[in-house]
């Protein structure tokens, strides 16, 4: 059963220091809505093609820069473990990348550099791993917070957002995949993994819960001294399925003071046949309602430009959806939930598209979205969290 015992004090604040805005119109406004709204992307990765990124328009994004080995487990199934060695190489040839290239890109290493980059016409980037398997040797040798040596080390080359697990869990966290062949398990934060929050907090890293369970989701959020977020998910509520998250798990993100992004897989956004941009914004309501107007963000979980899959089979999904299958029938033999409705599309058409962003932006206009509600969405929630944790 889900734990949901968290602190509602940091979400309580929250909605204080918004109900004080609204003695002074002026004060309404947040700061990042003063100047053009911000376009931040929660997940994507460097692309080959820097065009990509100007054609983006995104001021700023979170990208993944893991490099993976690929791993058979007992039950013939693959899980992926981004080992030191292989991150601490893609990290070095990212930041070579940024480096290399300062007319498009400049690292991202605190929340500031988000504003530094839009004013000079760049894109701020910043640098994610999906999985903390890259640290597990520190568990080891570690007697404190500050005594993480491959955690240091990263965060020196600029790795600033750390996800505890991909999909199965670790030393650390529970997986959102995690089964015992008869069903889905709620794996709980373990205590390496309460160690490992400590540490994340003292170096202003911040806590990605994308991938884990929702215990582990919730137990984080409650541990945790600084707002955690989900970069790329999507509500249970719309697709019953182990990597969608429950209410419980938004809402505690919304209470950490967090963000919550909503990614382009659509497949776990709706069950419908045909996916539209209209699925993809039920979404972004239904984060609003359970975890609050600050909880609310854009994610992608693809290139810049897209599934390029798709984007090559003119995103015809029937085509398309043909390369999960395999992987999506070994989940359903262990009866992982959700895999045994098969899927009928990857993407969302309509946005599966370089200018996603402001496609997304277009459609809560129509749907009535407050203005400083959509600054929100596209990117001041992204800025806050980024500016609160990275100092």
């Amino acid at each position: 059963m889900i734990n949901s015992q968290y602190n509602p004090t940091r979400r309580t604040l929250l909605k204080g220091l918004g109900a004080a805005s609204l003695l002074s119109p002026l004060a309404s406004l947040p700061s990042w809505a003063a100047s053009q709204r911000l376009y931040v992307d929660g997940l994507s990765f460097l692309p080959s093609d820097l065009g990509d990124v100007r054609a983006s328009k995104l001021d700023a994004f979170i990208a993944d820069i893991s490099a993976i080995e690929t791993l058979t487990q007992a039950d013939g199934t693959l899980n992926y473990k981004r080992t030191f060695d292989a991150c601490i190489k893609s990290i070095k040839q990212a930041a070579d990348t940024v480096k290399d290239n300062p007319e498009v890109y400049l690292q991202g290493l605190t929340g500031t550099d988000i504003a530094k980059a839009k004013q000079a016409s760049r894109t701020a980037v910043y640098f994610q791993i999906q999985g903390a398997d890259c640290v597990e040797q520190d568990i080891a040798n570690v007697n404190s917070s500050a005594n993480w040596q491959h955690l240091s080390t990263l965060h020196q080359q600029g790795l600033r957002v750390l996800q505890l697990t991909h999909h199965y869990g670790n030393q650390f966290a529970g997986g959102a995949l995690d089964n015992d062949g008869t069903q889905s398990l709620d794996l709980p934060l373990t205590p390496a993994g309460h160690q490992l929050i400590e540490a994340l907090n003292h170096h202003n890293i911040l806590i990605d819960v994308s991938h884990s369970s929702p215990q582990t989701a919730l137990d984080t959020a409650k541990a945790s001294q600084s707002p955690i977020v989900q970069s790329h998910g999507a509500a249970r509520k719309f697709v019953n399925h182990a990597r969608c998250s429950p209410d419980e798990v938004i809402r505690a993100i919304g209470d950490s003071g967090g963000v919550f992004g909503v990614f382009m897989m659509s497949f776990w956004l709706t069950t419908k046949a045909n996916p539209s941009i209209d699925d993809y914004i039920r979404q972004l309501e239904h984060i609003n309602r359970v975890g609050g107007v600050d909880c609310v963000a854009i994610a992608n979980d693809f290139s810049l430009r897209g599934q390029e899959n798709l984007l090559a089979l003119n995103n015809d999904n029937s085509q398309g959806v043909k390369e999960y299958l395999d992987w999506w029938d070994s989940l359903r033999a262990k009866n992982v939930l959700g895999f045994e409705v098969e899927p009928q599309h990857v993407v969302i058409p309509e946005l599966n598209h370089i200018d996603r962003m402001s496609r997304i932006d277009d459609a809560l206009a129509k749907a009535r979205f407050k203005s400083t509600d959509r600054d929100r969405f596209m990117g001041g929630n992204w800025q806050r969290v980024l500016k609160t944790v990275l100092l």
